[in-house]
């Protein structure tokens, strides 16, 4: 996150907001499951074998297309080159704006919900650097250690902002998660088009950056 500069950064802090109000407005409808946050439906997944918790078997098809996403936004990157984070954040556009659309039509509670897991496990894939991941932002286990590890050399005189990046990529998660339960008693699913929108400026945002080189 530190590496990036302060467009990219705000890039990666807007993707953040989207994935938080997505897994919000997915938490809600689905009772407890998410669309983003994979480890909690992976406990949740572990607990609806055994028969603790009815009906969490559904996590593991939100897993499955959680994975699939992440498979299909690598794909696009790579065969984008260069425009790996405009042609992903279309990806995850259309991902979603299909997902809103199977979610408005008939309230689909299968479908329009693998759909934004789709989204999001592919949005994983528009930071990458020497073929790895290098900016998660649907989940948030790994910024916050490095909030704390990097707290903890600000303490010990090393930098002492280097934890700020961190820091707002969380914020921004928390942000979008907070606007996605707020607007949810109002818009249920519907709220998927607000994601939507959201996607659309974040595109924009990422054309204007131009050819990356960081692959």
């Amino acid at each position: 996150m530190r590496r990036y500069e302060k467009r990219q950064r705000l890039l990666a802090i807007g993707l953040a907001a989207l994935a938080g109000f997505v897994d919000a407005l997915g938490f809600l409808k689905l009772g407890g499951l998410f669309v983003s946050f994979m480890s909690g439906n992976s406990t949740r997944f572990a607990a609806g074998i055994t028969g603790v918790v009815p009906g969490s078997l559904f996590a593991g098809a939100l897993i499955a297309a959680f994975v699939g996403g992440v498979m299909a936004g690598e794909t696009v990157g790579r065969l984008a080159g260069r425009r790996r984070k405009q042609a992903v954040l279309a990806f995850v556009l259309v991902a979603l704006a299909i997902a809103s659309a199977t979610a408005t039509r008939g309230g689909d509670l299968v479908l329009a919900p693998l759909l934004m897991a789709v989204a999001m496990g592919s949005a994983n894939a528009v930071f990458q650097r020497d073929g790895e991941v290098s900016v998660g932002v649907t989940y948030m286990t790994g910024t916050l250690v490095k909030i704390g590890q990097h707290l903890t050399t600000a303490f010990a005189g090393g930098p002492r902002f280097a934890w700020v990046p961190y820091l707002l990529l969380w914020l921004g998660l928390i942000g979008g998660a907070t606007a996605g339960a707020a607007v949810f008693p109002i818009l249920d699913l519907k709220a998927l088009w607000i994601a939507v929108a959201l996607a659309a400026l974040l595109l924009v945002g990422a054309a204007t950056l131009g050819t990356s080189h960081e692959e």
